[in-house]
């Protein structure tokens, strides 16, 4: 009898193990809400000095006193982790325990067809499925998508945007949406697939999508870092940077989105390569920002509206991120971030706050939509995706539709009011 149980406890181990039996031995979110001075430091060096990913903030640098910290602790650093928290007196909880079960429910039953199931943007895919999906989609709508190779990654992937032009009227201005600049935050990817798939199902079938394809076109970058959204599926789910060789450190990888010239490496921004918002060697040093960048500034006269994905905390951004200063449009963005807040709330019961990036988080200087915002792109937004920390990076994919159809709703509202607008300062009569 007790060799038999013996055997079953063998044959189920692996199953006990998942099904948090050990709990001890798995990798786990922790929220912590340092309370004074002293518990920041040791925080801080908890987050730098061991096998950890900070999630919220993205940097130690941004670590005070009660401010919610979410920390990804590896099972091999747990106790060690646990133990210097409890020996401090620093209170902590649970936040995810089971990390490992939604990365494996997150990449699951992945299929590169798009025909193959009705939930196909309602699940995440990689990297390879994502270039399938770019080069069917030109395939299957030949007059209206156009698939553009504007560069390649530092491990030579291509960078495809995709150009949705639904009606051939003349001088038609446009838009840029790009996601994934930051490797981790998968939902972003999942919502340019989804906005284009919108786009082109529900042209002449809703009103508002239809006027805003009917006045501008579209410019959209699925994977801004497939590098790093590589990695996330084949090595490390919580990497952020792009993959690139640091020449003066054994560290990998760039914060693409510290990498424009918008203030570049300033308050904000770190020159260590080793840490998460490393600013790179010199503006524009990496190939992916590098190609966003010529590109843009050869659409300068075009493009009149920028929005770049991220996640999470669930926010509507606008410059500046670089500086305290106020853009020169400060209250005609603030109108439309708050008008975009109003009506995901509205139609979702959902709460995004709103602001200017400094003021609302902190300075993040050398972001892609300060940058374009001095280019002269002066619609210029950052959205942050679900959610506001219950699962973080790893939103699960029965949250994809939600996520998606609320920053769609805000990029129309968008989108409208600036159609608006420019129509008001093209008309006969009207003054800027």
């Amino acid at each position: 009898m007790r060799a038999l149980l013996l055997l079953f406890f063998l044959m189920n181990l692996d199953k006990l193990l998942k099904t948090g039996h050990c709990k001890e031995t798995q990798d786990q979110i922790l929220t912590i809400t340092p309370k004074t001075q002293k518990q920041v430091d040791i925080l801080k060096t908890i987050s730098t000095q061991y096998e950890t990913a900070l999630w919220q903030p993205v940097s130690s640098h941004y670590i005070k006193e009660e401010t919610e910290v979410h920390l990804f602790v590896p099972s091999n650093s747990s106790q060690t982790v646990k133990a210097l928290l409890q020996k401090h007196g620093i209170i902590h909880t649970v936040l995810l325990a089971n990390p490992n079960e939604l990365i494996e429910m997150q990449t699951r039953n992945d299929s590169t067809d798009p025909r193959s199931s009705s939930n196909f943007y309602e699940r995440y895919h990689s990297l390879e499925d994502i270039y399938h999906w770019i080069n069917k989609t030109q395939q299957d709508n030949p007059d209206t998508v156009k698939a553009i190779l504007i560069g390649s990654s530092y491990e030579k992937r291509p960078l495809y945007v995709m150009k949705l032009s639904l009606n051939n009227s003349m001088n038609k201005t446009a838009m840029w949406i790009d996601c994934g600049i930051h490797a981790r935050e998968w939902i972003a990817p999942a919502f340019c697939l989804w906005f284009v798939q919108y786009a082109l199902s529900f042209y002449k079938v809703n009103q508002e999508i239809t006027h805003i394809l009917d006045n501008i076109d579209v410019y959209i970058l699925p994977v801004m870092n497939p590098d790093g959204y590589h990695y996330t599926w084949a090595t490390d789910r919580m990497w952020r940077k792009n993959r690139s060789v640091s020449k003066s450190s054994n560290c990998i990888g760039v914060d693409l989105n510290r990498n424009f010239d918008a203030n570049w490496c300033t308050e904000g921004a770190s020159n260590e390569p080793c840490t998460e918002i490393y600013c790179g060697a010199f503006p524009e040093s990496e190939p992916e920002t590098r190609a966003v960048a010529d590109f843009l500034r050869s659409h300068k006269d075009s493009v009149q509206l920028y929005f770049s994905m991220h996640s999470y905390s669930q926010m509507l951004l606008f410059p500046y991120s670089c500086t305290l200063d106020e853009a020169e449009n400060h209250q005609d963005l603030l109108e439309m971030v708050q008008e975009a807040a109003h009506v995901i709330r509205r139609h979702y019961r959902n709460t995004y706050t709103y602001g200017s990036g400094a003021k609302t988080i902190y300075l993040a200087p050398g972001g892609s939509d300060d940058w374009a915002y001095d280019l002269g792109i002066k619609y210029s937004f950052t959205f942050e995706l679900q959610d506001r920390g219950r699962y973080g990076f790893l939103l699960p994919p029965s949250h994809i539709s939600r996520a998606c159809n609320e920053a769609l709703i805000a990029v129309k509202t968008i989108a409208l009011k600036v159609i608006k607008k420019t129509e008001a300062s093209t008309s006969p009569g009207q003054t800027d």
